[in-house]
């Protein structure tokens, strides 16, 4: 979990440039799971969205097939990168909290089917600067496929 200077997601440029694991932090997350999803759709993962309770910020979409988690950290144990985010935000924002809710895939890139979720609200990948869908395959190559478990 990142934290964005003010200004910096309002401004196309400056958001386009920032580095890739920011960049998939903070208002891309979806794109990279939406390239994972497409990209292994035979290893039994799914999205999941980290809803912050009403009042608080930290959205945060990831995969997971139940034990393996991917996001812009790379591969992990879903236990730990869930633990990680409600640490961070309650570190910055005391008595944070936040639900595990399922994602369909064709969410992950459809503003409007974004918006059927209370509190989500999803950039199309051609709504950014330069269509994320290519940064976010290059992106997930990096780290090859998941790991058998």
């Amino acid at each position: 979990m990142f934290r964005l200077k003010p200004g910096i997601k309002s401004d196309p440029v400056k958001r386009w440039n920032l580095p890739e694991r920011i960049f998939f932090a903070c208002g891309a997350c979806h794109i990279l799971a939406y390239a994972f999803l497409e990209a292994y759709p035979d290893r039994n993962f799914r999205a999941v969205w980290i809803r912050p309770e009403e009042g608080f910020t930290g959205n945060h979409v990831f995969v997971t097939n139940g034990e393996t988690a991917f996001d812009f950290h790379g591969y992990r144990c879903e236990r730990a990168l869930v633990a990680h985010h409600w640490t961070k935000g309650r570190l910055w924002w005391p008595g944070w909290d936040g639900t595990l809710v399922p994602l369909p895939e064709d969410v992950l890139i459809s503003e409007a089917k974004s918006k059927t979720y209370d509190g989500l609200w999803l950039r199309e990948p051609g709504q950014f600067l330069h269509d994320a869908m290519p940064r976010a395959q290059a992106f997930l190559a990096r780290f090859g496929p998941p790991p058998a478990n």
